[in-house]
């Protein structure tokens, strides 16, 4: 897996942005200073970078300055002045985005700047099971041999929970993978979009989504 690490003194958006990128395939090394941002850079070597500027004990100017090695760094900041910007790509930054920002465009930048380096090779477009596949690119299933399309918050669901087998997922962190950390709905919009996904994915044969009662869901092969 492709490691990045992200350097930010907010909790909040070093979760986030841990959890959009792991759910990409991405290993994440995540700092909350500078200088463990800096040390992680020189033990970890990480394919690329995401930098707040005003990072506590060394800003995310002079990390990019520290660098002895050719690797892209994004700075993700609140600081929006055009002169900002400017020092920034100055420094050598690939990409310079601002808060807030969104998630997901946060993580096409991140591939945008991985191929543009020629770090990334997308991975398989292809997610198979008995009796499903799941094609990523298109968006589109297959059951049982039948071709059909989803409705995309059901196949952002049915995607996010098919990359983490077996994984036991609650209603927050789904709302937050899926919806955005920023939705306003509550754990009745997951359920019932659990509800209409496994009235058609679910079949004779398997069973895909399953509640783990007092928990949340999670993607699971069951043979009936």
């Amino acid at each position: 897996m492709m490691k990045i690490l992200v350097a930010d003194d907010e909790p909040s958006i070093l979760e986030v942005v841990t959890l959009y990128l792991k759910n990409e395939g991405f290993t994440v090394l995540a700092a909350s200073d500078g200088e463990q941002a800096l040390a992680l850079e020189i033990s970890e070597r990480p394919d690329l970078l995401i930098l707040d500027i005003m990072l506590p004990k060394v800003s995310g100017w002079d990390i990019c300055r520290s660098i002895e090695r050719s690797v892209p760094v994004i700075f993700l900041t609140a600081k929006i002045a055009e002169a900002d910007k400017m020092t920034g790509f100055s420094l050598g930054a690939d990409d310079y985005i601002t808060k807030p920002f969104s998630p997901r465009e946060l993580v096409a930048r991140v591939k945008a700047v991985l191929r543009r380096s020629g770090l990334l090779i997308e991975a398989g477009t292809a997610l198979k099971f008995p009796g499903l596949v799941i094609y990523t690119v298109q968006q589109t299933i297959e059951l049982n041999g039948q071709s059909s399309s989803l409705p995309p918050k059901e196949f952002e669901l049915l995607l996010f929970l098919a990359r983490h087998p077996k994984v036991v997922f609650s209603r927050e962190q789904l709302l937050t993978n899926v919806w955005g950390y920023d939705f306003n709905g509550d754990d009745r919009t997951v359920d019932a979009t659990v509800k209409r996904l496994r009235q058609k994915i679910n079949c004779d044969a398997y069973a895909y989504i399953h509640t783990v009662w007092g928990t949340g869901y999670k993607f699971e092969v069951i043979k009936k």
